[in-house]
């Protein structure tokens, strides 16, 4: 006997209902925008990397002459077979330090006035200038800091060898107390240098902790002030925690930056190939300071040694800038909000 369906019911409605299936595979512009995305990417990754082969290629005849000494050597001087990146290492970290221990609180106090305590008609205008600070090439930095900075930084060098001689750090080969200072020990110094050094990192660390700012969740900052916290109570309790990744990121990507300053180094400092403690006293030498005064005139064994400190310098830097990325990606929301 056969069985028919009953009146307005299609023999379709008693198939079972099978979920419907959805492809991830992007397809129109999405297709086109990934591969895009992944050409770009893999792009920068081989100019990198042939950039580091490159330079560690143009490196290994100067290894393979002076090997370890190459390292430990102070002293620059070709003609005698003489070569040596100690003393312009600790001169780039000298440099670097001086910039971020200005810049950091700068870039810190900047960003939060921004992101929590400016009127909201002036803000966009003060993003916009700050952004504008990373534009203006180094070559200014570097005449703004040689022929205004300088001879103030030199006043403010001879008080801090004043009052904090007696750390090495401050120490300088002159008499601080003398009727007549000696104005020339005390410019053309890493001092000098990390003056000019942080005002061109600071709009880059800045940004990068607004950014992170910006994003705090307004609940919990709603939150802390509907219990009674103040502006500042709000902002050490939930802003900041929230932005530790950030201020770390920021920071360590500005440290990037100040460890390769070329332009601005150069103009300002007296180059000088003895390792010394004191960032207040006149003479020091970076790396790219290094590199770009003697390129021109170099010759073939000096060229390998200046491009194997240029790959060493490139190393530095490229560890820091992948350090700086993993930790403003692995910042998250409330983090540490508890404490």
């Amino acid at each position: 006997m056969t069985i028919l369906p009953a009146a307005g019911r299609s023999s379709r409605d008693d198939l079972p209902v099978l979920p419907r299936r959805i492809s991830r595979r992007p397809v129109g512009s999405d297709r086109a925008f990934e591969w895009g995305a992944r050409a770009v990417g893999a792009t920068v990754l081989v100019v990198t990397g042939g950039i580091g082969a490159f330079l560690a290629w143009q490196s290994v005849p100067t290894l393979q002459r002076y090997g370890w000494s190459f390292f430990t050597e102070q002293a620059w001087e070709p003609e005698a077979d003489v070569v040596g990146m100690a003393a312009v290492l600790l001169g780039t970290v000298q440099v670097a330090a001086v910039a971020m221990a200005i810049a950091f609180p700068l870039s810190l106090l900047t960003a939060l006035y921004i992101s929590e305590y400016a009127p909201a008609r002036i803000r966009a205008t003060l993003v916009s200038l700050v952004d504008l600070m990373a534009a203006v090439p180094s070559i200014i930095y570097g005449m703004w800091g040689y022929f205004l900075v300088m001879p103030h930084a030199a006043e403010l060098a001879l008080w801090l060898h004043r009052t904090f001689g007696w750390i090495p750090f401050f120490a300088v080969d002159s008499d601080p107390d003398a009727a007549v200072w000696d104005t020339s020990r005390y410019i053309s110094s890493a001092f000098c240098a990390g003056i000019a050094v942080a005002m061109m990192v600071m709009p880059m660390a800045c940004a990068v902790m607004r950014q992170v700012f910006s994003q705090t969740p307004p609940g919990e900052k709603e939150a802390a002030l509907a219990l009674g916290a103040t502006r500042w109570g709000m902002i050490r309790s939930v802003v900041l925690p929230f932005g530790r990744g950030g201020i770390i990121g920021g920071t360590m990507l500005g440290l990037g930056r100040a460890l390769g300053e070329t332009i601005a180094v150069l103009l300002i400092i007296s180059p000088d190939f003895v390792m010394k403690a004191s960032v207040l006293e006149v003479g020091t030498n970076t790396v790219s300071a290094l590199i770009a005064g003697r390129f021109g005139d170099a010759s073939q064994a000096q060229l390998s040694a200046l491009l194997t400190a240029g790959f060493v310098l490139f190393l530095i830097t490229l560890v820091v800038n992948t350090l700086a990325a993993v930790i403003v990606n692995r910042s998250r929301s409330g983090a540490g909000t508890d404490a």
